[in-house]
């Protein structure tokens, strides 16, 4: 490692140092000490932010981030053991779920007015927002569908949106923007939302202690591990921060650290003492990544310090994509070895396509081992 010591100057460090504390902060050189409800709690404590997607091949996201970390736990435990009260969703780096330790500051930032996609287009009276915040107060935890029958809205015709939607699912949206219910549970992909002051008894009442933007970077630092200062999502709902003088602030302050990487002009925002953190050996595992794992959040540091060009190609044309549809990246002893792509149907998880990297070493008995580990958690 090599470290600037001129004021303002950022740690340069090489491709093998980011990749090896990346795997290491991120929690992917050895599962964690303990499993269950304690694990998954401890997990989202430590990574800030677990990204939602309802895709479901091989396991959720959260399931698949889960799996990789987490000893013992099988489909749907990640949930289980997080709502209610442990955890709610929001918006991170796109849906997430979040630590309960969180909300305080998410509901002051949402209820100050952060805008709603639906603003201007769909908009509701706060008369009608009261009335089924009301409802789902007395009758939580409850899904929107449940709810009683409002109607449906008609959006104007220069709206992006086309087809009429139900009042409710606006009404839920919005409050659920503003932090004012929260999804306590969920029934396959079904939301189940409820009144903080029942789904966060510990935490919905609680005073934030930072401004909001200061907290929330240095969460989302310690969720990306390098955050590139480059616009992105990693930058949702902070994203004025990004341009502001806040990084250079914090950065002087002694509470981040700003990074280049070898072989790149980008900048990152790195947890402060990040080259000294005590990271653990790696346990010789393989792990199934999901597309939304955090060490695959950012797609060009990936390809710089793992040489592996990855797209996440589910939205792309059959005739247009380079892999295929739901392809997971395959770690080992700390390097990206390959991907695969898989569907899990009628108690088994099927292999569709295998590539390796070039020139890497692949263990077949590590992949069997790792396929057999996954099937288990899926099965069960």
């Amino acid at each position: 490692r090599e470290r600037c010591m001129v004021a303002g100057k950022p740690i340069h460090i090489g491709c093998e140092d980011a990749r090896r504390f990346l795997v290491g902060h991120l929690g992917l050189r050895r599962d964690r000490s303990r499993g269950g409800a304690r694990g998954v709690r401890d997990l989202l404590a430590d990574l800030r932010c677990i990204q939602l997607d309802p895709l479901d091949r091989i396991g959720t996201n959260a399931d698949l981030v889960a799996f990789a970390r987490v000893p013992g736990i099988t489909r749907g435990d990640v949930y289980s053991h997080l709502l209610p009260g442990h955890a709610f969703e929001h918006m991170a780096k796109e849906r997430c779920l979040l630590p309960a330790a969180a909300f305080p500051y998410y509901r002051e930032r949402m209820v100050a007015g952060y805008r709603h996609r639906w603003d201007g287009i769909l908009d509701l009276s706060e008369a009608l927002l009261s009335e089924v915040l009301a409802e789902i107060g007395e009758r939580g935890p409850i899904a929107q569908t449940e709810l009683s029958d409002r109607g449906r809205l008609t959006p104007p015709r220069d709206a992006w949106l086309r087809d009429t939607i139900p009042t409710n699912s606006v009404a839920v949206e919005k409050l659920w923007n503003r932090a004012q219910v929260v999804v306590c549970g969920r029934a396959g992909n079904t939301k189940l939302y409820d009144v903080p002051e029942r789904a966060l008894p510990d935490v919905h009442d609680v005073e934030p202690t930072l401004e909001f933007d200061r907290w929330a970077l240095l969460e989302r630092v310690e969720a990306a591990g390098l955050m590139a200062m480059t616009a992105g999502p990693q930058w949702k709902v902070i994203e004025e921060a990004r341009t502001s003088d806040l990084p250079q602030e914090m950065v002087a302050e002694g509470l981040l650290e700003m990074v280049t990487v070898e072989g790149s002009p980008r900048k990152y925002l790195a947890p402060a003492g990040f080259v000294t953190r005590d990271l653990p050996d790696d346990d010789g595992r393989m792990r199934i990544l999901d597309a939304l794992d955090p060490l695959v959040w950012d797609r060009k540091l990936v390809q710089q310090i793992f040489d592996f060009d990855y797209v996440w190609e589910v939205y792309k044309p059959k005739a247009k994509r380079i892999w295929g549809y739901y392809v997971c990246p395959i770690l080992h002893r700390g390097r990206i070895v390959g991907r695969f792509e898989g569907r899990y149907s009628d108690g088994r998880l099927e292999v569709e396509q295998l590539w390796v990297e070039d020139g890497a070493e692949f263990d077949d008995q590590a992949w069997r081992t790792a396929l057999e580990r996954h099937e288990t958690a899926l099965g069960s």
